[in-house]
């Protein structure tokens, strides 16, 4: 089930709840999953009860041991797509995935780019746009060049 406790303008929570079931079909996902979707400051309570984390952060996955829940910021979304130029849906898609392979047990601070790879494979097979991690890394290349340049 998707819960939108933020709007978001112009996406259909039908096409978003056929999409997140694809998409943990694809991951792997066995259970029941729910999606939150909710604003910068509902992600930051989140962020900080459950990662001691004061911020807002774009996606949270809570694994159960059948599916679990994940908590998107649709005010990160929209700056996403705006910042990208794909549409909000587009945009959301990308953290449902990012989310579900989260709860498929991939952890891309630790895995050596296997979640990654599998991210990549899996958004090259939905037609979506650069995944998180993609974007991710592609800023820290970035930063690092211009402190090498700035050196």
């Amino acid at each position: 089930m998707i819960v939108f406790e933020t709007a978001v303008k112009d996406v259909s929570q039908k096409e978003l709840q056929r999409f997140a079931r694809q998409a943990q079909e694809m991951a792997g996902v066995s259970g029941e999953v729910d999606i939150l979707i909710a604003g910068n400051r509902r992600l930051q309570e989140l962020n900080r009860r459950f990662r001691r984390k004061d911020k807002p952060t774009d996606v949270l996955s809570f694994p159960r041991p059948e599916g679990g829940d994940i908590a998107i910021s649709a005010d990160i979304a929209l700056e996403n797509a705006d910042r990208y130029g794909h549409a909000a849906a587009e945009e959301l898609k990308i953290l449902v995935l990012h989310g579900m392979l989260h709860l498929a047990g991939y952890d891309h601070e630790a895995d050596h780019g296997r979640m990654a790879k599998a991210e990549a494979r899996l958004r090259a097979q939905l037609k979506l746009p650069a995944s998180l991690i993609d974007r991710t890394s592609s800023a820290s290349t970035m930063k690092r060049r211009r402190s090498k340049c700035a050196s």
